[in-house]
């Protein structure tokens, strides 16, 4: 079980991973309910609606309390169950195109990391609407890849790098006209030149403990600023190979179909997914006293942020403020707006972000051309009643 902390504890542990000091940053800065304040209800939100469903587990985006998701709280989403993996017996094998194929116990990961790194991430699933549940933000204590990697030792001719977890199930692989019974493992693969970057990550601990079993005990992979299906949970092999990988749930079940107008043609575009779009929405509205606070999260790719801001019904766009305590670049950002002359009745409230490279967030109206439900990052208006 995981231990009780406080909001110093919070403070101090997310200040010492993202290096900051603690001169002029105060602890206003943690968005927990302050005393006398009290939640405005949401009125889009549906009525008996489970926070978890089976396999499937969302976070309450009303109960964010710091920077960092209780592992118990985590949103968790799977396609094969949750296997059970003996932490002691447990083996990541590294085979394929590697001048050493190895097999690492968990103890010698952890000799060989003891890093630690902040990300969050959502679901590529996690549409626009009232709920936003399948994104959580975590402090992860791991190995960075490539020093996993570094020691197999890579050949010259790999191009790819699969990472299978061990949750596996039956398939049925379509051809032409021919259909496959086949058990397959979950997989996902990275290019060369990703895999071997300074971002991907080994993790076996989520906040300070180990990983929970939903959340890929012993070991899990973490691609900082993608999308939680790159996050391979119950890491067991990293196969590293010539070919492109083209698993179910790298090839088919995850792409994105958008149309695109060039030169005056509709064109229909297919692609991966991988990075973070560019996205905020509302989590909660307080009360303290005539005061109405908005919190709200920013999920991106990792590009340092330009600007976030609020609407109010047909107001004009109002700016919010960044909470430094999730300044990582990888970590999700929380950002406050004092609501002022608030009014009884039913109000809508919108966020959007911008970044520093210009974008900004979209409108649905915008994304009216993009077919599947993936990658949703339209801004997302939620209603709420003041009393």
């Amino acid at each position: 079980m995981a231990k009780q902390t406080t909001r110093r504890d919070i403070l101090r542990g997310s200040l010492a991973v993202m290096g900051l000091g603690m001169l002029g940053l105060p602890e206003w800065a943690l968005p927990a309910l302050a005393q006398g304040e009290t939640l405005v209800p949401f009125t889009d939100i549906p009525e008996n609606f489970s926070w978890s469903r089976g396999p499937v587990r969302f976070y309450d985006m009303r109960k964010i309390d710091g920077p960092f998701t209780p592992a118990d709280q985590f949103y968790t989403v799977q396609h094969y169950g949750q296997p059970v993996v003996d932490p002691a017996t447990f083996r990541l094998k590294v085979t394929g195109l590697v001048d050493r194929p190895v097999s690492l116990s968990l103890d010698e990961l952890r000799r060989m990391g003891g890093v630690e790194l902040v990300a969050g991430f959502e679901c590529s699933g996690n549409s626009r609407g009232p709920l936003q549940g399948l994104c959580s933000n975590g402090r992860w204590t791991g190995v960075p890849l490539r020093v996993v990697l570094d020691r197999a030792g890579v050949k010259s001719e790999a191009r790819e790098f699969v990472f299978f977890g061990a949750d596996r199930g039956q398939e049925e692989v379509e051809f032409r006209t021919q259909k496959f019974a086949v058990e397959q493992q979950f997989g996902r693969s990275l290019s060369r030149e990703k895999a071997l970057s300074r971002d991907p990550f080994l993790a076996y601990a989520l906040n300070g403990e180990p990983l929970t079993l939903h959340q890929g005990s012993p070991l899990r992979l973490i691609v900082p600023g993608w999308y939680g299906v790159a996050n391979v949970k119950w890491l067991s092999q990293i196969h590293v190979q010539e070919e492109e990988y083209l698993g179910k749930y790298q090839a088919r079940w995850y792409r994105r179909l958008q149309g695109e107008l060039i030169d005056g043609e509709m064109k229909w575009k297919e692609t991966a997914i991988t990075r973070l779009q560019l996205k905020s929405f509302i989590a909660r509205v307080t009360r303290a006293g005539s005061r109405y606070t908005v919190l709200g999260v920013v999920l991106n790719d990792g590009t340092p942020l330009k600007s976030v801001e609020v609407k109010v019904d047909d107001g004009p766009w109002q700016p919010a403020t960044l909470d430094p305590a999730t300044r990582a670049k990888y970590s999700w950002k929380l950002f406050t707006y004092t609501w002022n002359g608030a009014t009884p009745g039913e109000h809508t409230l919108v966020s959007r972000v911008t970044d520093v490279t210009g974008k900004v967030q979209p409108t649905a109206a915008e994304l009216e051309t993009k077919k599947t439900f993936l990658e949703d990052n339209s801004q997302s208006p939620r209603k709420v009643m003041i009393a």
